[in-house]
């Protein structure tokens, strides 16, 4: 029947959009799971490098520098003119003039304008690689406070757990009166305070995956580990590790090869005196049938154009050659305070590292509070000790690990 039919066409067309949906559903799940996927910091890294929105704005402009330097080589616009004149006098017909013409610089100052643009496109290149540096260590320093971060939440998490097993246990002693309700509230104290900062521990790891994400094009990441895998080494050899990063930072190849640039332009200022040529072809036709063909040459000397230009190429080299000398001696003194830090925060932790891998009594103490063997001053002063103590070593291996972040980030 056509109510029948009606029915049919209807849970046939049901069935479609659920099969479409589900689909949908199917593709959307696969790929927050492929984002979501735990990554590695080398894998970040990577990935960022892909999608930052801000490394792929500085390609595209240094490639468009480049083409820029480019034209500035290039020959000028070939020039054609034709000129018809008339006689005033009946008899005396026409005559005109054709000319065909290019001009040009002296031949070896092109070949000295290349020279300049190699500089300047090493340049160039170093110049992204700066931006590409400071973006990638921007993100490794959030990866180091997230393994830090996730370090404090499983001991929070640790910290939280205990103050719940404890208030269970002095919530049942209350209720058959083996304790008072100030000792119980001081337990519900320490319950809540466990319980706000895990929260504000999350809330800043969010925060964290945030910054990652806007560093990562928009694209959300995953990051969950909790050990450093950094294979940094503490120099011991300040002097040696000095000139290592100072040959390798993009800064100081940056203003290298502009160095270089600049004294290549004191070569391409002085080629700028050789004479201007023009060659060409010029035809002068008359009513008459006559004609005359001939060559165009020309030549024009820069008596005034060129003036001041090799002076001022000097001073933009003079320039060049003291902002290396000034890098060099500011990122001397900064390297060797980063050095110096580490150091000190090395050696913090390792006193740290070696008193607290005998100081994990937290068990102990709940087990001796429980059976009434200490007071409950006793149990909050050495709770709170050990795990303040934590969070400093923790905090002391987060900003060791990321001044050395700082010292070898020209390994990025």
């Amino acid at each position: 029947s056509a109510a029948s039919d009606v029915y049919k066409r209807q849970t046939d067309m049901l069935r479609k959009q659920l099969f479409t949906i589900a689909l949908c559903f199917g593709f959307s799940v696969a790929f927050s799971q492929e984002v979501c996927r735990p990554q590695t910091m080398d894998e970040l890294l990577q990935l960022i490098e892909q999608n930052n929105k801000d490394l792929k704005a500085g390609a595209s402009q240094t490639e468009a520098f480049k083409w820029q330097a480019r034209t500035e080589n290039n020959l000028p616009d070939p020039e054609v003119t034709y000129s018809h004149l008339w006689g005033n006098k009946e008899g005396m017909g026409f005559t005109g003039e054709f000319i065909a013409s290019q001009s040009f610089n002296f031949p070896t100052l092109y070949a000295q304008r290349n020279k300049l643009n190699e500089s300047r496109f090493r340049s160039l290149d170093a110049q992204y690689a700066v931006s590409r540096q400071q973006i990638l260590l921007q993100a490794q320093q959030a990866c180091l406070d997230l393994i830090y971060l996730n370090q404090l939440q499983t001991l929070l998490d640790e910290r939280l757990a205990n103050a719940e097993a404890l208030s269970r246990f002095y919530a049942s002693q209350l209720e058959k009166g083996a304790t008072n309700i100030i000792e119980t509230n001081k337990i519900d104290l320490e319950l809540l305070n466990a319980r706000n900062e895990a929260r504000q521990n999350e809330a800043a790891r969010q925060a964290k995956l945030e910054e990652l994400a806007a560093l990562n094009g928009g694209v959300p990441v995953a990051f969950v580990d909790t050990v450093y895998r950094s294979a940094w080494e503490y120099p011991s050899d300040f002097e040696a590790f000095r000139v290592e990063a100072l040959a390798s930072l993009p800064e100081m190849q940056a203003l290298q090869s502009d160095q270089a640039a600049a004294s290549r332009s004191v070569a391409v200022s002085k080629q700028q005196w050789l004479p201007n040529l023009t060659l060409g072809y010029r035809m002068n036709p008359s009513s008459g049938g006559d004609r005359y063909n001939g060559v165009l040459v020309g030549i024009s000397i820069p008596l005034f154009s060129n003036r001041g230009k090799v002076k001022q190429a000097k001073a933009e080299r003079f320039y060049a050659e003291t902002k290396v000398q000034s890098f060099t001696d500011t990122e001397t003194a900064a390297l060797r305070q980063v050095w110096v830090q580490a150091g000190k925060l090395k050696a913090s932790a390792d006193e740290y590292a070696s008193v607290l891998r005998q100081q994990n009594n937290i068990a102990l103490l709940n087990k001796a509070i429980q059976a009434g063997q200490i007071s409950m001053i006793e149990y909050f002063v050495n709770v709170t000790t050990f795990y303040q103590s934590m969070q400093n070593y923790l905090q002391l291996q987060n900003e060791y690990q990321k001044a050395m972040a700082q010292l070898y980030r020209f390994r990025l």
